[in-house]
């Protein structure tokens, strides 16, 4: 079910408190959300499965930090066991970026595996004035004979150190004179003489055979890739990524033009695959789903993917047909609506065994809610990616909060404060397009300068042609 069809619980007039909500700073002299005298229940001070107060409609909402902890639980049920990421698999390293290292990055070999020049310049032995030889060392080739004594030879960056080398001199800081003698010229150096190992990177440098570079849980970027390589290692175990299904529901969308008759734009089609992506899915399928129970039934019941996302029909409206077919399927409901606004409808489901849905509501805004609350740290335990480090800013504007639930609330960030969007209401997306982060804003809201945990938003944090490949 889709924002404009009539609900037939409290969910309707849930929806007119949130536009009321979407601005900041209306009402002055009032503490945003809280009614005179009326006690304001601390965020986390209800267990999972509480009743909350006013929701005669949802007896077993979960509270929000309650809600992100079980996502984060849920894939350590089946096959997966303890760990609840998923089988790993070998890859070659040109397709193992952004995946996660399943076992340890350990040192094939030497690295370097021999003594090396660090600079171009010459390689000497012993004091100088030394007496050059002709043919010069370069990278990529085999030993080279041993210096003597006095004798010097042209060397490349990364060419492999004569033996009895003493030192490199680089090219900067030596000159040759009319009868091809090699001096020293550099200022910092007393006449003819160089420091032993000077601008030689020796074998092992940097780690030995059998060194643990990397620990299991790694997210494999560039400079992993690049690692692996230097350290012998054509292949990476990873953990693979999560496949998604996306099943868009609903009779009014459409998927071009404008609006008219009734009908609306399908914004979630195009927002919710690269989000995935950006979560670490691979998202399998997308697809237009009517408002038809047995449609859905089929549609989920057809699928094998890890993760089943759905949108809108989470309530309990005519048309509203998630409910329905997962009592139908036999599944596990998790999660059954969350203490967090905008979004709360939304739900989490153990459809079979190493398979979830996540069940988020119709609306724009309240999906992405849903997306963040229950999808990531779901997919986040799939692939086994680590847990974004926590951390707050304070807020550049008061904030309207809800009298019992947690609040996500679009925020820019500038000079290291957090600046409330309007345009926050569960159907806008004008609001989350400008921001960098999701602000979470406890029950009776926040004023300014108040200290509030953010969210960021992929984009945000990894740019576009990152985080979202």
């Amino acid at each position: 079910m889709t924002a404009h069809v009539t609900r037939a619980d409290a969910d309707a007039d849930d929806l007119d408190v949130e536009e009321a909500l979407a601005l900041v700073n209306e009402v002055p002299g009032h503490t945003p959300g809280r009614t005179p005298g009326a006690r304001t229940p601390a965020p986390h001070d209800r267990s999972p499965g509480a009743d909350r107060p006013g929701a005669e409609g949802h007896p077993h909402t979960t509270v929000w930090t309650d809600a992100r902890a079980l996502a984060a639980r849920a894939p350590r049920h089946g096959t997966a066991g303890r760990t609840g990421y998923l089988t790993p698999v070998d890859l070659p390293l040109a397709s193992a970026l952004g995946l996660t290292l399943a076992a340890p990055l350990t040192a094939l070999t030497d690295l370097p595996s021999f003594d090396t020049s660090a600079m171009d310049g010459w390689a000497v032995s012993g004091p100088g004035p030394w007496t050059v030889r002709e043919e010069g060392v370069l990278a990529g080739h085999a030993e080279h004979p041993s210096l003597t004594d006095g004798e010097a030879v042209r060397i490349a960056t990364g060419a492999r150190i004569p033996p009895d080398t003493t030192a490199v001199l680089r090219s900067e800081h030596g000159r040759t004179d009319d009868s091809g003698r090699l001096h020293v010229t550099a200022a910092t150096r007393p006449p003819h003489t160089v420091s032993h190992g000077q601008d030689i990177r020796p074998r092992g440098q940097e780690c030995r055979s059998g060194d643990q570079l990397l620990p299991v849980g790694t997210p494999v970027s560039p400079p992993v890739l690049g690692m692996a390589a230097a350290a012998g290692y054509d292949t990476l175990s990873v953990v693979p990524r999560p496949r998604a299904d996306v099943f868009v529901l609903g009779d009014e969308l459409l998927n071009e033009g404008l609006p008219h008759d009734g009908l609306i734009r399908d914004a979630l089609g195009p927002l919710l695959p690269p989000w995935l992506r950006a979560l670490g899915a691979e998202v399998t399928t997308v697809r237009r789903v009517g408002d038809d129970e047995q449609a859905l039934y089929e549609a989920i019941t057809a699928s094998d993917a890890h993760v089943v996302v759905t949108t809108g029909g989470t309530a309990a409206g005519p048309v509203d047909h998630v409910h329905p077919v997962l009592r139908r399927i036999g599944a596990e409901l998790l999660v059954d609506g969350v203490a967090v606004r905008p979004g709360h409808p939304m739900l989490l489901a153990r459809t079979r065994e190493n398979q979830h849905l996540v069940g988020l509501p119709g609306n724009p805004l309240a999906a992405v809610s849903g997306l963040l609350t229950l999808a990531e740290p779901l997919l986040r335990t799939l692939a086994a990616r680590p847990a974004p480090e926590p951390y707050t800013l304070p807020l550049r504007g008061a904030v309207q909060g809800h009298p019992h639930d947690t609040r996500l609330v679009p925020v820019s960030v500038r000079g290291g404060r957090a600046l409330p969007l309007l345009y926050n209401g569960p159907a806008m997306l004008r609001g989350i397009a400008a921001a960098d982060a999701l602000a979470v804003v406890p029950p009776g809201g926040a004023q300014p300068g108040q200290e509030a945990e953010l969210l960021d938003l992929p984009w945000a944090s990894g740019g576009i042609g990152v985080c979202f490949t």
